[in-house]
């Protein structure tokens, strides 16, 4: 293997977040408008360009591929990608093949993603009451994601469901979700709403809800245990004694997370962002396109690591979305 991929502040860089597009079929308020731009098709790249970035990846160290949206399961023939992708788990050099989804494509992809190697899946998923799902979607229908979530379970895929936090909204499901994911044996991170991009008439400052106030209210039903577990990605992990429970915490604002982290991104026009919470990126789509030789493509990788800040800047603590960021997540990758 080539000389791994080391940042800056000697972080190994060794799990990579790959949007294959930013289109979705929901319209969540806190991700973007409901009236999108998305990008032209031709300033993506192709399904074999992704196999050569990842592939590269991989050979410079990553062991863990998280690929994302938008919604990455309406992308036309991605599972020839996932396929593709397989080849570097059975040689050992991927660890971890997994995916974000918001669950809508899940009952026709679920076998086809567990054959590909795929064993651990997140699910997008805020509320279980049908008009607040398709009221914080927009265009969601709940029922669609359960049968996705029940499709992958019997294709044995292990499902976290992602709740992002949101004050007035999904406070009073705290005990809902968590007693939903434990009677079906699924692991469930919450996170704190992130300040990214234009949502038009909604407001960051009243959609956030610091889960320093809802560990407090769990601790208020169990007893609860921090783990010293991680698993690649942002989330500390807590467990609830009483039913054995282990929930998961990202915490961007209230406890900044960045000391550990091992991670890029990268678009599904080949920009590299080396931090979810700073403007600064590099292309990489210019020297994939400029040469078949992967060494340039390798300089350019590892000139975007030597540029990865120590940490990003997210603030609400004056009452404004301080460290807000242009680009919505839908285009960076969840």
């Amino acid at each position: 293997m080539d000389t791994p991929l080391i940042d800056p502040f000697a972080r190994a860089i060794t799990y990579l977040r790959v949007s294959v597009t930013d289109r979705c079929d929901f319209r969540c308020v806190y991700c973007m408008s409901e009236n999108m731009t998305f990008l032209p098709k031709k300033e993506l790249l192709t399904l074999e360009e992704l196999d050569r970035l990842c592939s590269n990846f991989i050979r410079l160290g990553v062991e863990k591929l998280r690929i994302t949206g938008g919604e990455p399961l309406v992308r036309r023939g991605i599972m020839s990608f996932f396929d593709a992708m397989s080849r570097h788990l059975d040689s050992g050099a991927l660890k971890e093949l997994t995916v974000t989804t918001n669950g809508s494509q899940l009952a026709k992809y679920a076998d086809d993603l567990f054959a590909a190697g795929v064993r651990r899946i997140n699910v997008s998923l805020d509320t279980l009451d049908d008009d607040k799902f398709a009221a914080i979607t927009r265009w969601g229908r709940l029922p669609q994601v359960q049968r996705g979530i029940d499709a992958a379970q019997r294709a044995g895929l292990r499902v976290k469901i992602n709740t992002v936090a949101l004050s007035g909204f999904n406070e009073d499901e705290l005990f809902t979700l968590q007693s939903w994911c434990a009677e079906r044996d699924m692991d469930l991170t919450f996170i704190e709403v992130m300040p990214m991009g234009d949502i038009g008439n909604e407001d960051r400052i009243t959609q956030y809800w610091s889960l320093k106030d809802l560990r407090q209210r769990l601790e208020e039903r169990f007893t609860v245990t921090d783990l010293a577990e991680r698993t690649g990605g942002p989330a500390r992990y807590i467990r609830l004694e009483e039913t054995g429970q282990k929930i998961g915490l990202i915490t961007p604002l209230s406890h900044n997370f960045c000391e550990s982290c091992n991670r890029v991104r990268i678009t599904c026009t080949g920009q590299i962002y080396t931090c979810l919470g700073q403007e600064g990126h590099s292309d990489l789509r210019a020297p994939l396109r400029a040469s078949d030789d992967d060494s340039h493509l390798q300089t350019a990788i590892r000139h975007a690591i030597g540029l990865k800040p120590k940490g990003h800047d997210f603030d609400y603590s004056r009452q404004t979305a301080s460290g807000q960021v242009s680009r919505h997540m839908s285009h960076t990758g969840g």
